[in-house]
């Protein structure tokens, strides 16, 4: 499998490291960004640079994205320059970015149509889990497609599981991050609590990151909150536009979730306050 040639669209915070495990373990990259300078370190790894989705497209037997939002999604892979329309026949293309079931289960479809296998992979776990290979990954399609890309995912994630069809990797996103929502308000809400108490909040997090309120949230992103470090392992911008399509979702399967709506207004509140491009562990700052 060493011997195929991989495409990378989309090298920003998780992109990036993602893309860089890859070419590290010996495969030949081709990638493609909008801001070249967002791609120079791996070009000086060895990275190839393609001028355009569609130039990328014609030379690669597999595929991945990472780009921003649903509407990023689509600009890369429809219309006349886009994946489907250049990608050779017999491909994978695989999208990790957190984007809606019902796009997933779209693009699946016209990839089918053109003899292309796609795959919805989004994942969870920050910058973190992209620079030391240990991403959640969460993937819908085919099984023989999974099966096919299965070893790449090895080389950027710890957990990779086969959630089933097209979109179901993206409906277990949205469950990670609904759970992600209500729990970065109590990770905030108890380091506020411990400091009014006049606690140490990092000896606070030693005896509670390991007992009943342990979360990734807590034991990753709650110091970076004492720290008053709120560099983006994953954007505020990101997270809303990821609730969004959640409670969307949520209410097209006759549900309403009131943790989530309320986790959603207070980060709209703090985007507009300029925090869209913080960390989402700056929460805390509404709080403050």
């Amino acid at each position: 499998m060493s011997s195929i040639h991989i495409g990378f669209i989309g090298t920003g915070v998780m992109g990036k490291s993602i893309a860089q495990r890859l070419l590290r373990a010996g495969y030949t990259l081709s990638i493609f960004t909008r801001t070249y300078e967002k791609a120079e370190d791996l070009l000086k790894e060895g990275a190839i640079w393609e001028t355009s989705v569609a130039a990328l497209s014609q030379k690669c037997d597999v595929l991945f994205t990472m780009v921003g939002f649903p509407v990023d999604v689509e600009e890369v892979y429809f219309g006349p320059n886009g994946i489907l329309q250049n990608a050779k026949p017999g491909s994978y293309v695989v999208d990790m970015t957190t984007s809606s079931p019902s796009l997933a289960q779209e693009i699946f479809k016209k990839a089918a149509n053109n003899d292309l296998h796609a795959l919805d992979a989004p994942v969870s776990g920050g910058d973190i889990g992209a620079q030391n290979g240990t991403l959640s990954i969460m993937v819908g399609g085919t099984k023989q497609a999974y099966d096919y890309i299965e070893p790449l995912f090895h080389l950027v994630g710890s957990s990779i599981v086969w959630q089933g069809e097209a979109g179901a990797g993206q409906y277990t996103k949205m469950c990670n991050q609904i759970a992600i929502a209500s729990n970065m308000m109590g990770v905030s809400e108890a380091i506020v609590y411990a400091k009014q108490a006049g606690l140490d909040p990092d000896t606070v997090l030693k005896s509670i990151s390991d007992g009943a309120a342990g979360s990734w949230s807590l034991s990753n992103l709650a110091p970076r909150m004492i720290q008053e470090d709120f560099s983006p392992g994953f954007y505020v911008k990101h997270f809303i536009k990821d609730m969004g399509i959640a409670i969307t979702s949520a209410e097209e399967l006759g549900l309403q979730l009131p943790g989530l709506q309320l986790a959603k207004q207070l980060y709209d509140k703090l985007a507009a306050e300029g925090e869209e491009n913080s960390g989402t562990q700056a929460l805390i700052k509404y709080y403050q």
